[in-house]
């Protein structure tokens, strides 16, 4: 299974998850290293840019990522 290419750039992780290694670890395995096309801040970079992804959507939060899509069109 292939990795996101957005994993090492991601301000999610590298900023906002820093200091909860258990949480990190547990999206990163499900969205980053497992079904990343299904993280919210995915869906949001890949159809808006990243600098629309706001800095507290967390990769579950897919009902807000169709929003803020839906919203923009």
């Amino acid at each position: 299974m292939s990795y996101c290419e957005l994993l090492e750039p991601c301000p999610f992780f590298n900023d906002e998850l820093a200091n909860k290694p258990g949480m990190s670890a547990m999206y990163k395995m499900n969205y980053c290293r497992g079904d990343y096309k299904s993280c919210a801040r995915y869906m949001v970079s890949k159809e808006l840019g990243k600098e629309k992804v706001p800095v507290d959507l967390y990769p579950n939060m897919c009902e807000r990522a169709k929003k803020i899509i839906q919203d923009s069109k």
